[in-house]
C-alpha cells in the first residue's frame, strides 16, 4: 500500500526529480509527471491529490521544466495554501507561489494600483456587516442580526457571480436561490452598500477579484506583465470555483494551455456561496486535447467507510453525480460504521460523548477525534457533555494557533532563549532540543501532566503542549538541530499558518471540516429537517446535502458513527425522522424513494388533512382579502391598526432567540406579518392563536405556549444566548471558500 500522506512532519527533501516520484502510486505518478498541457486531475476523498499535485510541482521544478518563480498555485482557503506551501517547502519547491485567489489578486493590485488606476489603493474592508447594516437603516428596511448576516451573504452571492445590484432580482430567480428577504429590498441594499463605499473610498474582499479582472481586461500592457510573471498554473479544489474566480484565472491564463486544475464534484457543497463544478466538468470541452486522471484508490478510510460513501453517491441524482468516482479503499478492514438512535438531544450528546470517552480509554488521542453536525448552533449541547465527561475539545474555526496569546508569549520566550544560547539559566540542566523546549516553556504554563478538567487553562496547556510534541518530532528529524533552528521552523509554520495538532475532540460543522480528517468521527443530529436542511427545497438543493453528508463521511479513517435524536427536548414528542440519505444504507432501512425513510421532512403531519378554509374578510372594513400578507394580518393594509408595539418588539426578540437556538433563518419561527398579526390580536388562548394565518398546528405546538406566554405579559425565561460574533474576512477563509465570511457560510440553518 502507497501512503498517501507523508508518515513524518519533517521528510527528508528529495535531491533528485526520481527521488520525487518516490512512494507515488501508479495515477499520481501519471499527475506528477503531466507538466505539459492542460491537465485534469479528478480526485475522490482520501486518494492523495495534494499529494499529488504538490509532488508534480516539485518534479517538475527539480526537472528544470517548471522555473518556481513562474508558478502560480491556487486554492481557497489560508490553511489550504499553507498545506501546500509547506509541503512545497519540504519537496524542495520552496519558491513557489502557493496563494488563495483573493491573496493573490491583492498582491497583484496592490502592485498594479498606482500604475492603472494611480493614488493610494482604497482601504481593504474587512468586516462589510457594519456597513450593510448602515445600508438598510439608510433603506428605513429593518433587519434582526440572522437577517442582517444573511443579507451580507447575498451581496457577496451577487458580486461573485457578477450581478449588479439592478440584476440581483432576476439573477435569484434564475438560479431559483431563496432570498433571505424580498429581492427588491436586498437590491436596495446592495445599491446603497456600493454607494457607502464609493463615498469612503473602502472596497470589499470580492472588490479585490472585480478590480483586478477589469485591469487585466482593460490594460493589456499590465495583463502581459501578469502573465510573464506566472507561466504555469494549478488550482485545487477547482469545483469550488466562482463564475468570478474563473474569469479572473482565464485573464491570468491569457491564450495559454499551461494549467493543471484538481477536484471531485461529489465534493460541491458552497454553491450557495456562487461556487459551481460546472468549470471542473466542462474542462474537458474547453480543453480538447486535455490529460485527465482519475484518482480512486482511497488511503485514507477502511473498506467500511468507503462502501457507505460510495453507497450514499450511488444514490444521488443530477450532474454532478453522473462524474461520481467509485472509491476503492487502500486500508485493511475495520468496524462497520454505527447507527444509533436516541429519545432526544441531550441523550445523543452524553452516548457520544460516553463512546468518545471509550475510544479515548483504548488509545485513540482525542485530537484523532470529530464531532460533525450541520448547523453550528448545534454544538452546545456537546460542549456541555465533552466537558461533563472529562473530554478535551476544541472548536473549528475559533482563534487561529499562531494568534493565541499563549502561542506568541511561548514564541517570545523561545526565541529570548535562543538568542542567550548557554547563558539563559533556565536551560543549564538539559541534555536535548525537547528539554530545551520543555525547559523554556516551563515558565510560560507547561507541565508534565494537563491540568484537571476543561476551559481556558486547560486549552492553554493544550496549546503549549503541542509545541512541545512538535519540538520532540523535529529533534527526531534533524537530530543536530538547535533551539534557533526550531525558532526558524516556527516562523515558517506562523507564515504558512501550518499549526501543529491540538490534543482536543474538534466539534465543526459539516461544511468546515472539509479537508480534513480525523480516526473517528461522529456524525450527529442526522433527521430530515437537519440534513437535508429544512430550507433546501429543490433538487438540487437536496442533492448538495447529500453532497454535504458524503463529505461527513469520508473525514472517518477508522471509526464512523452515526446518530439521530427523535425529539429536541427530554420528554418530547418523539416526531423527528432519520435523514433519508441514510435510507437503504443503515441496517433495517427501507431502500432510498420507499417507505417513511423518503418521505420527507420530519415536522408533516401523518393522516391528518388540512382543515377548508373560506374567503378570509378585513376585520376592521370586512373586504375580502386576497393579498397573503394582509390575510396573515386579517385586515388591509391601509385600514388602522391597534398593534401592540411593546408586544411585537418582545416577540421579535424571542423570535430570534428561538431562531438562533434551532439555527434557522427568523422567519422559519414567525414570519414579521405573522408576528404583527399576534401582536394586533393578542390571543388569550391556544384556539385564538391557531386562528391566526401562519400558525398552524406544527407551530401552535411548538411556540403556541412561549408565545401565549408574552401576549399575557409573562418572562419565559433567558435568552439562549447570542451568536458567536462575525469573523474577520482573514479568520473565515481559514475554513471555508474566501469569497464568503464564516457569518455567511454557516448562518443559522447553512
Amino acid at each position: 500500500m502507497t501512503a498517501a500522506t507523508p508518515s513524518s512532519p519533517f521528510p527528508h527533501v528529495p535531491d533528485s526529480p526520481d527521488a520525487v516520484l518516490e512512494g507515488l502510486d501508479p495515477e499520481q505518478r501519471e499527475v506528477a509527471t503531466a507538466l505539459h498541457g492542460p491537465v485534469c486531475v479528478l480526485a475522490g476523498a482520501g486518494t492523495g491529490k495534494t499529494r499529488a499535485i504538490t509532488h508534480r510541482i516539485a518534479y517538475g521544478v527539480l526537472a528544470g521544466v517548471l522555473p518556481p518563480a513562474s508558478v502560480l498555485a491556487v486554492t481557497f482557503t489560508n490553511r489550504a495554501a499553507g498545506e501546500m506551501r509547506g509541503r512545497l517547502r519540504q519537496l524542495g519547491a520552496g519558491g513557489v507561489q502557493a496563494r488563495t485567489f483573493h491573496s493573490a489578486a491583492l498582491r497583484q493590485l496592490q502592485f498594479f494600483w498606482p500604475k492603472a488606476i494611480g493614488g493610494d489603493l482604497p482601504r481593504l474592508l474587512e468586516r462589510k456587516v457594519q456597513l450593510v447594516a448602515e445600508a438598510a437603516a439608510r433603506c428605513r428596511i429593518r433587519l434582526d442580526r440572522n437577517e442582517l448576516r444573511d443579507v451580507t451573504g447575498e451581496i457577496e452571492w451577487a458580486k461573485v457571480t457578477q450581478s449588479v445590484p439592478e440584476d440581483y432580482p432576476a439573477a435569484v430567480a434564475k438560479s431559483s436561490r431563496e432570498a433571505p428577504r424580498d429581492p427588491a429590498e436586498v437590491s436596495r441594499i446592495y445599491g446603497l452598500y456600493e454607494q457607502l463605499k464609493r463615498e469612503r473610498s473602502v472596497i470589499d474582499f470580492e472588490d479585490v477579484l472585480l478590480l483586478m479582472v477589469g485591469i487585466l481586461q482593460e490594460r493589456p500592457d499590465i495583463a502581459d506583465t501578469v502573465r510573464r510573471q506566472y507561466q504555469h498554473f494549478v488550482v485545487d479544489e477547482y469545483q469550488d470555483v466562482s463564475p468570478l474566480q474563473q474569469r479572473l484565472l482565464e485573464l491570468w491564463l491569457g491564450d495559454r494551455e499551461s494549467i493543471c486544475v484538481v477536484g471531485d464534484a461529489s465534493q460541491t457543497i458552497y454553491s450557495f456561496t456562487g461556487a459551481t463544478p460546472d468549470h471542473l466538468l466542462d474542462f474537458r470541452t474547453r480543453h480538447p486535447g486535455a490529460t485527465v486522471v482519475k484518482l480512486v484508490r482511497d488511503y485514507r478510510s477502511t473498506p467500511q467507510v468507503v462502501h457507505l460513501a460510495n453507497g450514499l453517491l450511488a444514490q444521488a441524482r443530477g450532474r454532478a453525480a453522473e462524474h461520481r468516482l467509485e472509491l476503492v479503499s487502500q486500508r485493511g478492514a475495520g468496524p462497520d460504521p454505527v447507527y444509533t438512535e436516541y429519545p432526544d438531544e441531550p441523550a445523543e450528546a452524553e452516548g457520544v460523548a460516553r463512546r468518545i470517552r471509550e475510544l479515548m480509554d483504548a488509545g485513540v488521542p482525542a485530537s484523532e477525534v470529530a464531532v460533525l453536525y450541520r448547523v453550528n448552533a448545534q454544538s452546545e449541547v456537546y460542549e456541555q457533555a465533552l466537558a461533563d465527561a472529562g473530554v478535551p475539545y476544541q472548536l473549528r474555526g475559533a482563534e487561529r494557533f499562531f494568534e493565541r496569546p499563549e502561542v506568541r508569549e511561548a514564541g517570545v520566550a523561545l526565541r529570548g532563549a535562543a538568542r542567550a544560547e548557554g547563558n539563559d539559566p533556565l536551560l543549564a540542566d538539559t541534555v536535548d532540543l525537547p528539554s530545551q523546549v520543555r525547559a523554556v516553556l516551563g515558565g510560560t504554563g507547561w507541565a508534565p501532566q494537563p491540568p484537571a478538567g476543561s476551559g481556558a487553562v486547560r486549552d492553554r496547556w493544550e496549546s503549549l503542549a503541542a509545541l512541545v510534541r512538535l519540538a520532540e518530532d523535529f529533534a527526531r528529524a534533524r537530530p543536530q538541530a538547535t533551539l534557533a533552528d526550531l525558532v526558524a521552523e516556527l516562523d515558517e509554520r506562523a507564515n504558512a499558518q501550518h499549526a501543529p495538532t491540538v490534543e482536543g475532540v474538534t466539534l465543526a460543522s459539516l461544511h468546515s471540516a472539509k479537508g480534513l480528517e480525523w480516526d473517528a468521527v461522529f456524525l450527529v443530529g442526522l433527521t430530515d429537517g437537519t440534513l437535508p436542511i429544512s430550507y433546501a427545497k429543490t433538487d438540487e438543493q437536496i442533492e448538495e446535502e447529500r453532497r454535504l453528508l458524503y463529505v461527513g463521511v469520508t473525514r472517518a479513517r477508522h471509526h464512523l458513527s452515526l446518530s439521530w435524536a427523535l425529539s429536541r427536548s427530554p420528554g418530547g414528542r418523539g416526531g423527528r425522522r432519520p435523514s433519508r440519505f441514510l435510507a437503504g444504507l443503515r441496517p433495517g432501512s427501507p431502500p432510498a424513494g420507499g417507505g417513511r425513510a423518503g418521505a420527507g421532512g420530519v415536522e408533516r403531519g401523518g393522516g391528518r388533512s388540512r382543515r377548508r378554509r373560506g374567503p378570509v374578510r378585513c376585520r376592521v372594513c370586512g373586504r375580502t382579502l386576497t393579498d397573503a400578507g394582509e390575510i396573515k394580518l386579517m385586515r388591509c393594509e391601509g385600514c388602522p391598526s391597534d398593534l401592540d408595539e411593546e408586544l411585537y418588539e418582545r416577540l421579535r426578540e424571542w423570535r430570534s432567540a428561538q431562531a438562533r437556538q434551532l439555527g434557522q433563518p427568523a422567519y422559519c419561527v414567525f414570519t414579521d406579518k405573522t408576528l404583527m398579526a399576534i401582536a394586533e390580536a393578542l390571543p388569550d388562548n391556544e384556539a385564538e392563536l391557531a386562528r391566526i394565518p401562519g400558525v398552524g398546528g406544527r407551530k401552535l405546538q411548538r411556540f403556541g405556549a412561549d408565545v401565549l406566554a408574552l401576549c399575557a405579559g409573562e418572562e419565559i425565561g433567558a435568552d439562549p444566548g447570542e451568536p458567536a460574533g462575525e469573523q474577520t474576512a482573514e479568520q473565515a477563509d481559514e475554513e471555508i471558500p474566501e469569497s464568503v465570511t464564516e457569518a455567511v457560510t454557516n448562518p443559522p440553518g447553512k
